[in-house]
């Protein structure tokens, strides 16, 4: 194992409930991210409830046996993360929200970017998780080291209760339980959705995940869009302007505190440094001509910043991040028209096989290379002759033995998990989809547009191609809940009102049925019996619309054809 990602998994490994300052408190190590708890007059205010709900109660639970039976008075969510926000059913109970008792505060837009990040693309991103946390995994030296940013995720029930005080600008004050708040809007940073937060009365920062004790990803490989760390860098110098001055102790939703105003101000400065060096760079480098992977090659951080422990890449890394700031600007394209129209890893794989000599010749360079240490083209080599020949066992072998070389040997804690859980599934190993980001409390925040949105990615395109089939719905018992879709040249649109052209049938049926059948495993048919759906006109139109749908798969092959 990397001795230094080592150090980093004992530090984050640590748990228990910990004193911030007078007022303020951190469960941690629970759950991929911290619980931060903070006193006010009648209880206690919430920021960030983990990932499940079954992680945040147990939280919630270590924090009373220390300081009492305190009711949670405030919910914050600084980003629109799941993991700052799955867990808020085990905290506080949803009735108390909707009652107007407990406010759930969070960041302008972020009950759009939390839902439709988690369900638009949640099935492909799920799977990748698995690999990027290493969720099936043993814990260990020749396993899972957790996630540099925290230990692994939890795999418990995902929950989300919707905001109820939008932060709409920054410098916006409120004082929930008596506690003073300022708020710092960063939209576009670690998150699409993101705030800090000071706390004016503790002389306490809390800058959610915009500056943790490592480097962070400007595209996690778990898949998202990309990030800005042009905005990034940007929003960390308005921090410095507005509360350096103030704080004496700054803490996130991910590791440890850090204490003293100049060391405070010292963490924010270079992680604002990290953040633009790597996006201005990457700027002068492929403004010279470099495509992604070459700036991968030869960037490396100024001295300074790479012995700040802070800036090591235990969950971000700079390759990857240069290679996203590239993606960022110029797309996946470098300019080559040799990459323009490449055959699809299959069958560029046969013929790589075929080219070099075959199968045997594949694996005698594979060998040599696994000699040499060269591991990076033994991955490459096997992985070809992987995917022309799934099969192939000693080429499976060989690629698994270069993934676990790769992964022992990164600093990197996700690129650790995707080489270890690479080699596993070469070996046999059924990792699939421990979680899935898109649970019913996140679907059912869904907007109805959003809803058929969720229906038209599911489309098979060219299954329904010939078809067309124009509908009217009404959504729940409110006359306005009136909408219409249209399937034509294998595409659902949809839009507000009654349609413009003859409809086939009218479908009304309440929102939760709607939901029902975005997810899935509910025939209309069911949905009708219990008192959930009625078309008005042929039921078989429905049926045939549905039937155009083909399902995501959360167990796609990734290291295998």
């Amino acid at each position: 194992m990397h001795p230094s990602l080592w150090r980093q998994a004992q530090l984050v490994a640590l748990h228990g409930l910990y004193k911030v300052t007078e007022g303020i408190y951190q469960v941690r190590g629970l759950d991929l991210s911290n619980l931060t708890l903070v006193e006010g007059r009648d209880g206690v205010v919430v920021i960030d409830p983990l990932i499940s709900a079954e992680t945040a109660a147990a939280a919630l639970r270590l924090y009373r046996e220390h300081r009492g039976e305190r009711p949670v008075t405030a919910v914050i969510y600084t980003h629109s993360h799941v993991d700052h926000f799955g867990g808020v059913r085990g905290v506080v109970d949803g009735a108390d929200v909707e009652s107007g008792c407990v406010p759930v505060l969070a960041p302008q837009g972020f009950l759009h970017h939390a839902v439709v990040e988690n369900v638009y693309a949640g099935t492909a991103m799920g799977r990748r998780a698995a690999y990027m946390y290493g969720a099936a995994l043993p814990v260990g030296p020749a396993g899972q080291l957790g996630a540099g940013l925290g230990m692994s995720t939890s795999t418990g029930t995902v929950t989300l209760i919707p905001p109820t005080l939008d932060v709409t600008h920054t410098g916006q004050e409120e004082r929930l339980d008596g506690v003073r708040m300022v708020f710092q809007l960063t939209p576009g940073t670690e998150a699409p959705a993101e705030m800090n937060s000071f706390f004016p009365d503790h002389g306490a920062l809390c800058m959610a995940e915009n500056a943790t004790h490592t480097l962070h990803n400007l595209l996690t490989l778990r898949g998202a869009l990309v990030r800005d760390p042009h905005g990034w860098a940007r929003y960390l110098t308005e921090a410095i302007e507005l509360f350096a001055d103030a704080t004496s102790v700054e803490f996130a939703s991910h590791h440890w505190p850090t204490w003293g105003r100049a060391e405070v101000t010292a963490l924010l400065s270079e992680q604002r440094d990290v953040y633009a060096y790597q996006h201005d760079q990457t700027l002068r480098l492929l403004n010279k001509g470099y495509v992604g992977a070459e700036i991968a090659e030869v960037l490396e951080l100024p001295p300074a910043l790479a012995r700040a422990w802070h800036a090591r890449g235990y969950y971000g890394s700079l390759s990857h991040n240069v290679k996203a700031v590239y993606q960022r600007y110029l797309g996946w394209f470098d300019g080559n028209p040799a990459h323009l129209w490449p055959h699809p890893p299959e069958q560029a794989a046969r013929r790589y096989v075929d080219a070099i000599g075959g199968p045997e010749a594949v694996l005698t360079v594979a060998r040599r290379a696994l000699a040499d240490g060269d591991l990076r083209w033994v991955a490459e080599l096997a992985g070809h002759l992987v995917f022309a020949e799934p099969a192939n066992a000693e080429a499976r072998e060989l690629q698994a033995r270069a993934f676990e070389q790769l992964g022992f040997g990164a600093e990197n804690a996700t690129w650790r998990n995707f080489y270890l859980t690479g080699a596993a599934e070469l070996r046999g190993h059924d990792v699939g989809t421990p979680t899935s980001p898109a649970s019913p409390d996140l679907v059912a925040q869904l907007t109805v547009p959003q809803l058929f949105d969720s229906l038209a990615i599911q489309v098979d395109g060219p299954r329904a191609a010939d078809e067309r089939i124009v509908l009217d719905w009404t959504v729940g018992a409110d006359p306005t809940g009136q909408y219409w879709s249209r399937l034509s040249n294998g595409v659902l649109t949809h839009g507000p009102g009654p349609s413009r052209e003859p409809a086939e049938a009218h479908v009304r049926l309440r929102k939760a049925a709607l939901v029902a059948l975005v997810a899935g495993g509910v025939a209309p048919a069911e949905l009708a019996k219990s008192g959930q759906l009625a078309v008005d006109g042929p039921a078989a139109v429905l049926t045939r619309l549905l039937a155009a749908l083909d399902p995501p798969d959360p167990d796609f092959a990734i290291v295998t054809p």
